[in-house]
């Protein structure tokens, strides 16, 4: 008989999710044709560069203000945190990046962004765009403000909202870090977020338990040599033989060195000596980019590359004073890892509210960076971080057919389809914060 009344009890919990699931689906449409769609618009027409998102941060921190929301503006530059406090229960932050490119829109689409602004790395005046869909993220934050405000009653403790600048720049997270962000707000018992991708089909969400980006690690290598002249090569020690030498060297880390199931790529992406054709320069410069999706992975690498460069400098004969330097840039970004058990929680509570149809496991291709670890690591904090599709699933029929090719993120032709991308980020980040906070 006890057997029965909780399986009667299981079941009644089941249908009343259910049918809330389904309310919640109603309203976040009801809220996207009536509000968030111009939302979106606004934003997408009026993309910021990184660090200068001056009028994106104003207006989040007016809409963030008007759900209900107390408010924090200029945290670690233009970022902004808006807090609510709801009873008893845990702190949950929700992540949103707000900036834009400075590409040229060339979609093609009406609402194409004609915006220009000062690129504050060159000084130039540039056209901007959100070619890498962060208008998506900041819309969607704005109506998870507006439905978990709504849904008071529903849940307990502190929701921390935060519209991050820099992301595009890899600075944005360690800035608002370096703001004693926790410090001024309270340290997260869980963090979420998530990114749209052109790569998936719109308003599916692709999670997974392992690690969806990368590390990366900005490395240079400064290679000392002895000048002379090119016809007598004997007379010194040539920095782009040897430059040479350590770009073949470096090929065999990921290839000998890591396990053949653990990513990781070493690229030297620019090459510079010399100035003449008859001249041996004393000098070269590799510029080389390094990602990893695990710590030890990305000590492998690290020390191999200096190991490498070091060495081959000894067997060139160069002094020890005058072997290659490694500098490993402070700019690196640790890699995004998910943590395994919320992310089976959460995998479970969207399949559960918005259909198995709607929840893939997909890994990521490619070995893109993320700024998000840097509010997850030093304290360690549970972490999700998800993706929502963008692209129609007739795009990808069509690329398959032979028609045009789905723009990839940063590219002048990059769209995403708004409607399907903005409700599903709604909808799939009010559903977490409802499992973590659920009273």
């Amino acid at each position: 008989m006890l057997k029965r009344v909780i399986g009667l009890f299981a079941i009644l919990i089941s249908y009343s999710f259910s049918v809330s699931a389904t309310e919640l689906g109603d309203a976040v449409q009801k809220d996207y044709d009536e509000y968030l769609a111009s939302l979106f618009d606004h934003f997408h027409r009026n993309p910021e560069l990184s660090t200068v998102e001056n009028e994106t941060a104003r207006r989040m921190a007016l809409e963030l203000s008007l759900a209900g929301f107390d408010v924090t503006e200029g945290v670690g530059g233009t970022g902004v945190v808006a807090m609510m406090k709801n009873g008893v229960g845990p702190l949950v932050m929700m992540r949103a990046d707000m900036d834009g490119l400075p590409v040229e829109e060339k979609s093609g689409l009406e609402n194409a962004s004609r915006a220009q602004q000062k690129d504050p790395v060159t000084g130039n005046m540039v056209y901007t765009m959100h070619a890498c869909g962060h208008d998506v993220h900041i819309t969607s934050l704005v109506g998870t403000a507006r439905h978990m405000a709504a849904r008071k009653d529903e849940w307990s403790g502190t929701l921390m909202l935060v519209v991050q600048p820099a992301e595009e720049r890899v600075m944005g997270a360690r800035a608002m870090r370096e703001d004693d962000i926790w410090g001024r707000f309270g340290t997260p018992d869980y963090a979420l977020a998530f990114h749209v991708s052109s790569n998936n089909i719109a308003g599916v969400i692709n999670v997974s338990e392992g690690s969806p980006y990368a590390g990366a690690d900005t490395v240079d290598i400064i290679i000392h040599g002895v000048g002379a002249h090119g016809a007598h090569p004997h007379r010194g020690k040539d920095p782009i033989v040897l430059g040479s030498q350590i770009v073949l060297a470096l090929q065999t880390l990921v290839a000998r060195e890591l396990s053949p199931r653990d990513p990781g790529v070493v690229t030297v992406g620019s090459f510079h000596s010399g100035t003449k054709h008859n001249i041996i320069s004393d000098r070269a410069h590799l510029q080389l980019t390094v990602r990893n999706t695990s710590l030890e992975t990305r000590e492998i690498l690290l020390n191999g590359i200096t190991r490498i460069a070091e060495n081959m400098g000894r067997v060139a004969g160069l002094p020890e004073d005058k072997l290659p330097e490694v500098i490993i840039s402070n700019e690196s970004v640790p890699p995004t890892i998910n943590d395994a058990r919320l992310a089976r929680r959460l995998k479970q509570s969207w399949s559960e509210s918005l259909g198995d149809d709607a929840v893939v496991d997909i890994p990521t291709k490619g070995m893109g960076a993320e700024d998000f670890p840097f509010f997850t690591v030093d304290p360690n904090i549970r972490s999700v971080y998800w993706a929502i599709g963008g692209t129609p699933q007739a795009d990808f029929a069509a690329e398959k057919a032979g028609g045009a090719a789905v723009p990839s993120h940063h590219s002048p032709l990059f769209k995403i389809s708004p409607q399907p991308a903005v409700t599903s980020g709604v909808e799939s980040t009010v559903v977490a914060l409802m499992e973590l906070m659920s009273k």
